[in-house]
């Protein structure tokens, strides 16, 4: 059994796939296992990756599932102690998977870390904003404004995906976001101060860059927290206070589009789920 399982999920990016599995293949880290999963593509992404055939195992989706449903067929076809998330439009420096292995190692109690990252932006490296600077440990109240977790740069413990639950294939944007606070509200997130990935932003296939009202959905994780208890009282009260503030850009915005139903729904979520805090 390998020490690492690397999960690539993949949806009509044939090229971009082939660059993210040459940059784990060229790790210093040798003791991995790649697991591909093509969620239903239908350009030539089956035969890039069929050149690749001896160095992954591939698993393949009849139809598109999203990226949360890719992610969790990966996790759930291995039982590797460590896994990695590696996005197909983002790439590793070499040194990425024997950093974070060899922290893993010092530090048995840890269960999630990450790297710092690189941006591209139009062939163009730039500089995160302030608010994007990834903090280490207990991140989960700054967590709750934005995430601040890269699946790319993350390497969890298999075990703890049993604990706090895989990725939520309701939500086709802010997946992640959901997970890391589910993580971070337990854990601290560690931060290992070296740009080991790449992440290429702005193409056009990239969810993020096509999904309106993203905030929507991360309203959607905040209740989900807030319902399921287990968080302590100082953790609820941050998320009503985060969970409030977007309820009221968003519904306010539902009210000016014309969408009254909906926009009346999220200013009076907040009321419903105030009392979970004092429970």
């Amino acid at each position: 059994m390998a020490e690492v399982s690397v999960i690539i999920p993949t949806y009509n990016r044939a090229q971009k796939t082939a660059r993210a599995i040459s940059s784990v293949l060229y790790q210093t880290f040798t003791d991995y296992e790649i697991i591909v999963v093509d969620d239903g593509s239908n350009d030539h992404t089956a035969e890039i990756l069929s050149l690749f055939e001896p160095y992954l195992t591939l698993l393949v989706h009849g139809e598109n599932r999203g990226v949360s449903a890719a992610r969790n067929t990966g996790i759930r076809a291995t039982s590797a102690p460590l896994v990695a998330f590696l996005d197909s439009d983002d790439y590793w420096m070499p040194g990425k998977l024997a950093l974070q292995a060899a922290f893993f190692g010092a530090h048995p109690e840890a269960v999630a870390c990450q790297t710092q990252e690189q941006w591209i932006r139009k062939g163009r490296r730039v500089n995160p904003a302030k608010k994007h600077r990834k903090p280490g440990g207990w991140i989960f109240e700054p967590s709750l404004r934005l995430c601040l977790v890269s699946p790319s740069a993350a390497m969890v413990r298999r075990d703890l995906l049993d604990e706090v639950g895989l990725f939520d294939e309701n939500l086709p944007v802010c997946e992640d976001y959901d997970l890391w606070l589910r993580i971070s509200c337990r854990y601290p997130i560690h931060l290992l101060d070296r740009e080991l990935v790449i992440k290429e932003g702005g193409a056009p296939d990239q969810l993020s860059s096509s999904m309106p009202g993203m905030d929507r959905y991360r309203i959607h994780a905040m209740a989900k927290l807030l319902q399921g208890g287990g968080l302590t009282v100082e953790q609820a009260r941050a998320v009503l206070a985060e969970l409030t503030a977007k309820c009221r850009i968003y519904g306010k915005g539902c009210l000016k589009r014309g969408r009254k139903v909906e926009g009346k729904q999220y200013l009076q979520l907040p009321g419903t789920l105030g009392p979970l805090c004092l429970e």
